[in-house]
């Protein structure tokens, strides 16, 4: 997925994360991933971006930030 598609962050609002789940079921990062996502180095986010493509392509879906925006 090309990098233009992509907003500042993955999240979507729906962070379980701080309901004590180690994933996030709303992007699928990690705990440590969501807490450190501003600090993180462009190249680690760049790797998080390309395994959170990878796992939603996985399971036949777009990446729910792609659907945030055309949420009305």
């Amino acid at each position: 997925m090309s990098q233009n598609y992509r907003p500042d962050s993955p999240c979507i609002a729906v962070c379980s994360t701080a309901l004590g789940d180690e994933v996030c079921r709303g992007c699928g990062r990690t705990v440590r991933e969501v807490a450190m996502w501003v600090a993180l180095p462009a190249d680690e986010k760049e790797a998080i971006w390309q395994r959170l493509e990878a796992n939603w392509a996985a399971r036949g879906l777009p990446p729910p930030w792609l659907a945030r925006d055309q949420r009305g």
